[in-house]
């Protein structure tokens, strides 16, 4: 075999101690080194630095002059009129929410009483007897006429001045609850047939048709369009007392 020696390694000059005046020499070096580098970061970021992304340096007083600025723009939001409603604008919305004058006043405003009609006035009632030289056909008419104005019935009543039984039946028309009820629901017609009036005759025998014996007096009751709607000497004679006829008058007054 062949044998190898071993050869002593070499030590070189940098493995040993330094000497304190090499030391000196760089030691300016390293302190102007260390001036540089606290001149550097004392004056911020690099010039190659990104447009858009800040130094956190920088960020931060940004921030912090951010927020000092916040609480003078709150200040003056507060102190600021225009930051706050504007009187004009309270003013129209209190106006837009309270109602207008007219609507308070018709609102607080009293109701009116509901109009009534009035009563119609009693209807004319004529007096005891019969009138011979009257035109019958022509109060007739009238009756029909004023009946259709105020709805209420025609009463003619064919008599003769002479008939006890007819001054009976008068002196109960003019009794005040008898002539309250005549006023209220009828217009009245007296027509004489005790005479030798030809035209009261033919007028009673219109409204009457059946004939034979006539017993005075002979109410019949018609409608506004002149329709018979009773006829006592069909049916009868009431009795000739307040009883008697406010009860017919009541049964034939609608």
């Amino acid at each position: 075999m062949t044998s190898r020696m071993l050869r002593p390694v070499r030590t070189g000059r940098h493995a040993q101690p330094r000497s304190a005046a090499f030391l000196k020499a760089r030691l300016p070096l390293v302190t102007a080194a260390v001036v540089a580098a606290g001149l550097c970061a004392a004056c911020g970021a690099s010039s190659t630095q990104t447009v858009g992304s800040a130094s956190p340096a920088s960020a931060g007083q940004s921030t912090q002059a951010a927020e000092s600025a916040t609480p003078s723009t709150s200040a003056s939001t507060e102190a600021s009129p225009s930051a706050s409603a504007s009187p004009s604008a309270s003013a129209s919305t209190a106006t837009g929410s309270s109602p207008t004058p007219s609507r308070a006043r018709s609102s607080s405003a009293a109701p009116k009483p509901a109009r009534t009609s009035a009563a119609p006035a009693p209807a004319r009632i004529p007096g005891p007897g019969y009138d011979s030289s009257a035109d019958a056909q022509k109060l007739i008419d009238a009756a029909l006429s004023a009946a259709k104005a105020d709805g209420r019935m025609v009463l003619l009543d064919f008599g003769a001045n002479w008939c006890g039984n007819c001054k009976a039946a008068d002196k109960v028309f003019a009794q005040s609850q008898t002539a309250a009820i005549l006023g209220a629901s009828y217009h009245l017609v007296k027509i004489d047939i005790g005479g030798n009036s030809s035209a009261n005759s033919a007028l009673l025998r219109k409204y009457s048709p059946s004939g034979g014996s006539y017993k005075m007096p002979v109410l019949i009751v018609v409608d506004s369009s002149g329709k018979v709607r009773t006829d006592t000497h069909a049916t009868g004679n009431p009795a000739l007392t307040a009883e008697g006829i406010n009860a017919f008058l009541r049964k034939w007054a609608s």
